[in-house]
């Protein structure tokens, strides 16, 4: 009788811990543009500047060709990536002009996470981005919600 005890509290608990990421890995939901024909992800999971610059251009020159109520443009950062975000940028001043016509900026909580647990101090971000669990994960959210991934 003890066995299955045992063996029933290890497998609740086994079950337990692979529910977990699911629940965690909530997505944020859609933007509200219920009239957009375009719907672009960005994903930036690289820290050189060079393609923080590409993206920040690609999305800007998105809205300069495109109606701003048909189009939706979605930044995803995760990994080295967040480095965009972070408020010591010093692409800040660009990041919020964006926000400020509409583009969101994502940014992935593991890898905040991890930066936190490396270094011992959480970093401070961009007042605008929006957090998401996982940024892999919002990626994929966003395909299978009509959005075309461009990674430049």
């Amino acid at each position: 009788m003890m066995r299955s005890q045992i063996f029933g509290a290890m497998l609740g608990a086994l079950l337990a811990w692979a529910a977990m990421p699911l629940a965690l890995a909530q997505p944020v939901p859609l933007q509200d543009k219920p009239f957009a024909e375009h719907k672009i992800v960005l994903q930036l999971s690289d820290g050189d500047a060079k393609k923080q610059a590409l993206v920040l251009s690609v999305a800007n020159n998105l809205l300069k060709a495109y109606d701003p109520d048909k189009i939706v443009v979605e930044v995803v950062t995760f990994g080295p990536g967040i480095d965009l975000l972070l408020s010591g940028s010093e692409r800040r001043k660009q990041v919020e002009s964006l926000i400020a016509q509409g583009v969101r900026f994502d940014i992935c909580l593991n890898t905040v996470d991890t930066i936190e647990r490396e270094t011992g101090k959480r970093p401070e971000l961009i007042p605008g981005a929006t957090p998401v669990q996982v940024g892999v994960g919002q990626i994929l959210f966003l395909a299978e919600n009509g959005y075309t991934v461009v990674r430049p």
